[in-house]
């Protein structure tokens, strides 16, 4: 039976936290139901899933309602986060009448952030934004080579540069997203090139969140991992990248795993999963690396080894899977 999909009801709405000028503070977070992302019709990145969230026939109207039923539970929080399948600056996606009546909406929060592919920021969209904006902009990778061929981005990094050059000049905060472990890396790979990305990202950010992969369904990603031919990044490589990204890092460095200590999302074992995923929470608000401190698990040696025998076997296939022949998860 095909989902039915309510057009007035917003995709989610929840609430967690998040920082403005190194204060932690209450944040309203809420994803619209869109037409969804221009590319992901096109093309799509291969590890992205979040446009079976979207659907032509969402018009403003709709927006409209879901925006009334997300206030509901909207209590004046100091930063507020409006997520879409794709980009809140690609007005064929958030019509602009509809975008200033969300900013007026939120008239108590401090700051608004909305995610957008580099490009749609362009001086003339920046021009007259309200200034309580804080834009996201996926990257995932400074590395030319792996945004084509393993992210299939759609955009490069001079376009991102340019992106970042005209928040700088609007005088608007750049956060940027940064993917831990695309697909056809080997672990170390995958480590080294979050690292590079922090350095150059940092730059021109206000903060950067390096995203590890979790694996979403209808993706390449997804496919791949069905048959063994990609494991998410192992949680030690997250606290790998943010050991040695805080030292290149110019910004504040964060991440905030999805599906973090599940089989889809990084991942270590049963034993550590939950005391690292909240030692990088700790990390994420209060930026000291002794947060990082004395996590040992056994599971730890199994990571070692991986790192040096994928590069040693030529493979970036799930290497514990293949030997233990499970090859089929849900």
């Amino acid at each position: 039976m095909p989902r039915v999909i309510d057009l007035r009801r917003p995709a989610a709405v929840w609430k967690e936290q998040d920082v403005i000028e190194g204060r932690k503070v209450d944040t309203f977070v809420t994803i619209f139901l869109t037409t969804g992302c221009w590319w992901s019709a096109k093309k799509g990145c291969l590890m992205c899933g979040y446009n079976a969230d979207s659907t032509p026939k969402v018009k403003e109207e709709h927006l409209q309602a879901q925006l009334a039923q997300a206030m509901e539970r909207y209590d004046g929080e100091a930063m507020v986060k409006l997520y879409t399948s794709g980009s809140f600056l690609d007005e064929k996606e958030i019509p602009l009448s509809f975008r200033e009546e969300v900013f007026s909406a939120f008239g108590d929060a401090e700051r608004i952030l909305f995610e957008s592919r580099a490009e749609f920021v362009t001086p003339e969209a920046l021009d007259g934004l309200d200034r309580r904006s804080q834009i996201a902009i996926g990257l995932e990778s400074a590395n030319e080579d792996v945004l084509r061929q393993c992210v299939r981005k759609g955009f490069t990094v001079n376009d991102y540069q340019r992106a970042a050059e005209a928040l700088a000049s609007a005088g608007l905060p750049l956060r940027t997203y940064l993917l831990l472990k695309p697909p056809f890396l080997t672990e170390r790979a995958a480590v080294e090139d979050a690292v590079m990305s922090i350095a150059y990202a940092s730059k021109y950010s206000e903060s950067v969140s390096v995203n590890p992969v979790n694996v979403q369904r209808g993706t390449v990603v997804e496919s791949l991992f069905r048959r063994g031919d990609y494991r998410p990044p192992w949680l030690w490589s997250l606290v790998e990248v943010l050991r040695r990204g805080k030292a290149v890092s110019e910004c504040r460095l964060m991440s905030s795993p999805s599906g973090g200590g599940t089989v889809r999302g990084v991942h270590n074992c049963d034993a550590c999963d939950r005391k690292i995923l909240e030692a990088v929470q700790r990390f994420s608000f209060e930026q000291d690396l002794a947060e990082l401190d004395g996590l040992e698990c056994g599971c730890r040696d199994e990571w070692t080894a991986l790192m040096d025998v994928q590069g040693t076997m030529g493979t970036t296939v799930d290497v514990a899977r293949h030997l233990s022949n499970e090859l089929e998860f849900d």
